[in-house]
């Protein structure tokens, strides 16, 4: 097969680009109900390599392992089972030895990265510029220790999809509430836990370039993947058993990792940083798909997530009620988009209806009156304000240097009858007004703003795409057909295309890129996507809009491999994550306990 120059200076296989055409022609509703279309037949072909077919669902965990040849590259990454320090935590009070294998390199050719770092949270030195951005700790607890079976709960720590480097959750001398503490409950629950780093965008490399550009964190977290499955035999816990967890960015980044698993566009970009498990040839020898996802208001679907915003936002005059729409005109065009977009998608609701721009604010309707009431009948001593009574609620302190504010805010949204602890009816005008009343809308475009509108600074996730010699690329039709910031490659006005024009070449371009951090594309196709999904995004959350988790959840309920999908707005909660702890690590003790021993079911 010839190859083509990819965006990280790596290669491509050239069918990618007209795999990638054929299936954005063909209705995402055929792709959901596995009608099969050209290129689609290509990816099921593709997915799941000869040299462990015998290993993928439903076969014995062993086999992938005796499937797999150890080239050189694979020796390298060879896990140390005596490379560990042990340290000492508390636990709801109880003291836990804890094995800390630290910083883990979990490529053979790791990207080098400068001394110094900027980022959302200010300028910062590393000291792992080795691999430091593809490392992992891997903690487990004394429980643990001898136990192949126990899952790996795989954490991933981006922020708006920014770079993350290596951190260490577990502590020496910490204590942990595992009531409140995802650290915690893992730990005491007898998981390995598994703090992993991935390059991404904001990345400044040793060479001066960005080698986060997308899809570099997809690519990396496979990568550590793939390696706990290279040293299954040798390592605590079962590679058969990875539950992964992400938060905002992060929640996007377990979102498409779990929709991809062992899908072959990825082998090129994996066979650059020297990833586990692709042979000389370029091909895949072991398995990257996942067992569980736990993704917390995730910020994915970017290509589309203008156009989701700008028309929630749009639908019910929020931006101009609450005066946040500085951009009108350029609202109103790209909440134009949104039907024709929601309409491709083929999704349908629980009851059968098809989920369309038309029933959309009716259908977050009700799942806002799910959450509520869901919420009211968990326990006897919570409750709802009455109409007219205030929400007090806290904001702010979520970031690094960040200082908690209680504000109060009146309830003219929701009426709850308190005797059947039922809602009456939700205003949905007054709510999305209540939402962004707490946290100012983002700009106009919401996440693809850089170079529109003389935008040079906005922090937005157009730093995420186009080369690694170039600063950022527009990756929406939008954003590049209007892009009027001269010299930065992107848009019309510098390169004399249009969007259509651009991406219609023939060639690993920035829309190949969009296609690669998607999840979306990749649900119902033939990658191995995750059989299990808790999925939760606040009712309060402005960061991106209700639509992207909706549906994200309905592509999952019409995937055939998809056996589980807990999916639900959280009451009363901002754009955050992990606030759940109880609720979720029950839902991870039932999937894996239902799922049956690992080393004798494969990855079911």
């Amino acid at each position: 097969m010839q190859r083509i120059s990819a965006p990280n200076g790596c290669e491509a296989p050239e069918h990618s680009t007209a795999v990638r055409k054929t299936r954005r022609s063909v209705s995402r509703k055929n792709l959901l109900r596995g009608v099969a279309v050209a290129g689609s037949l290509a990816l099921t072909a593709l997915a799941v390599p000869s040299s462990f077919a015998a290993a993928g669902k439903g076969a014995p965990a062993q086999a992938s392992k005796r499937a797999h040849a150890v080239d050189a590259e694979d020796a390298a990454l060879a896990f140390d089972s005596a490379a560990y320090t042990t340290i000492t935590v508390t636990v709801d009070g109880q003291p836990m030895n804890v094995r800390w294998y630290k910083e883990i390199c979990y490529v053979a050719k790791p990207v080098e990265a400068a001394a110094q770092q900027s980022g959302g949270f200010g300028n910062t030195t590393i000291s792992n510029t080795a691999c430091g951005y593809q490392a992992m700790n891997v903690f487990v607890p004394e429980s643990a220790f001898g136990n192949q079976r126990a899952p790996i709960y795989f954490a991933v720590n981006n922020s708006g999809w920014m770079a993350s480097y290596i951190k260490a959750s577990v502590t020496g001398g910490a204590s942990y509430n595992s009531a409140t503490s995802n650290v915690g409950a893992a730990l005491k629950a007898g998981y390995v836990f598994a703090d992993v780093a991935n390059r991404s965008r904001g990345l400044l490399g040793a060479d001066g370039t960005a080698p986060g550009k997308a899809p570099a964190a997809v690519v990396d977290a496979k990568a550590a993947v793939r390696y706990l499955r290279l040293n299954d035999a040798a390592m605590p816990g079962s590679a058969e058993r990875i539950v992964i967890n992400g938060t905002s960015g992060g929640g996007a980044l377990v979102s498409i990792l779990g929709a991809s698993g062992n899908s072959a566009e990825y082998d090129p970009y994996l066979a650059e940083i020297g990833a586990a498990g692709i042979d000389a040839k370029g091909r895949s020898t072991l398995r990257d798909d996942v067992f569980a996802v736990n993704a917390y208001c995730p910020i994915t679907d970017l290509g589309n997530a203008d156009k989701a915003y700008e028309w929630l936002y749009d639908i019910l005059d929020t931006r101009a009620d609450t005066g946040q729409n500085p951009s009108p005109e350029d609202a109103a065009a790209i909440a134009a988009q949104f039907p024709a977009y929601e309409k491709s998608l083929g999704l349908r609701n629980p009851d059968g209806s098809k989920l369309t721009a038309a029933n959309m604010i009716d259908t977050i309707r009700k799942e806002l009156v799910r959450s509520a009431e869901t919420y009211l009948k968990a326990d006897p001593a919570n409750a709802i304000p009455a109409l007219g009574s205030t929400f007090d609620l806290q904001s702010g302190g979520g970031f690094p240097g960040g200082t908690p504010t209680t504000k109060s805010y009146v309830n003219d949204w929701i009426d709850v009858d308190t005797a059947t602890r039922t809602v009456r009816s939700v205003d949905m005008k007054k709510y999305l007004a209540f939402v962004v009343a707490q946290a100012t809308l983002k700009t106009t475009p919401a996440f693809d703003a850089v170079g529109v509108n003389g935008n040079t600074t906005s922090g937005t996730e157009t730093n995420l795409f186009g080369p690694a010699t170039q600063k950022y690329m527009n990756y929406t039709q939008y954003s590049w057909d209007h892009n009027d910031v001269p010299g930065d490659g992107s848009g019309i006005d510098d390169t004399g295309l249009t969007w259509a024009q651009y991406t219609a070449k023939r060639s690993t371009t920035v829309d190949d890129q969009i296609h690669l951090i998607d999840p979306m594309d990749f649900i119902g196709t033939g990658a191995d996507t995750a059989a299990h999904w808790y999925v939760r995004a606040g009712t309060r959350d402005r960061d991106t809009a209700f639509t992207v988790s909706l549906n994200l959840d309905r592509a999952l309920e019409a995937d055939k491999q998809v056996e589980d999908v807990d999916y639900r707005l959280a009451w009363n909660q901002p754009h955050a994550g992990n606030y759940d702890v109880p609720e979720a690590m029950a839902w991870i003790a039932k999937v894996v306990r239902k799922a049956g021993d690992p080393l004798g079911a494969g990855r079911r």
